[in-house]
Parts: C-alpha cells; sequence; structure tokens
C-alpha cells in the first residue's frame, strides 16, 4: 500500500522542477563536485528549489549533499544546478582526483538517503 501525502505538504513531481528534462545542460557534473554560489546569486529573483540551492551553496557543497539536503532525486537536482550555472549564479569547484574514505563513505550515505 501506497503511503498517503502528509495533507499540509504538496506533492511536486520531479519532472515539474526540471521542465520535463532528464539531462542536465552540462555532463561533466559529479556528485562529488563541490558548487558555490556566485556572490550576486542571493539577489537574483529565482524560485523554489533554485533558491534554496543558492542558499545552501552559500559554503562548498557536493551535489549528492544537495540533492540529500533538498530531498529530491539526484538527476533532478543536477538539471536544476545545471541551469543554475549556465545562468552564473553557481559555479564548480575543482573535483577532487583521489576521493578520501571520509568522502567517500559520505556519499554513500547521502545517496542512501535519497
Amino acid at each position: 500500500m501506497n503511503p498517503q501525502p502528509d495533507a499540509e505538504e504538496p506533492v511536486v513531481r520531479p519532472f515539474m522542477l526540471t521542465g520535463g528534462r532528464t539531462q542536465p545542460l552540462h555532463d561533466n557534473l559529479r556528485i562529488e563536485t563541490q558548487l558555490a554560489a556566485a556572490p550576486a546569486a542571493l539577489s537574483a529573483p529565482l524560485r523554489f528549489e533554485s533558491r534554496r540551492i543558492v542558499e545552501l551553496c552559500q559554503r562548498p557543497m557536493s551535489v549528492a549533499d544537495l540533492a540529500a539536503a533538498l530531498g529530491a532525486p539526484l538527476g533532478v537536482v543536477r538539471v536544476i544546478v545545471a541551469d543554475l550555472m549556465t545562468q552564473g549564479m553557481l559555479r564548480a569547484g575543482a573535483v577532487p582526483g583521489e576521493l578520501t574514505t571520509a568522502l567517500i563513505e559520505r556519499i554513500r550515505d547521502r545517496v542512501r538517503a535519497l
């Protein structure tokens, strides 16, 4: 049996958040890619998840951590993040060449939380 969604919390289908797109504009976004918001991003007229992503990225945050924080599918977050990068609201930091065990475990835990 499917649990009924909470009456106070509206349900939004993932495809509605991405305009029906399933592929991000930037194919180089890995789940460990660190993202940071551009200085002017908080004053931009962003809506919903885009606004929340910019707020969360005031300090560097990985794509996987964003998905876990938003409670949204990783693919959806990648599409929204790619859009924000195209708009100049987010920038990607360096992707580490070798991942530490602690980082791999944290990514695994965040993905499981989805």
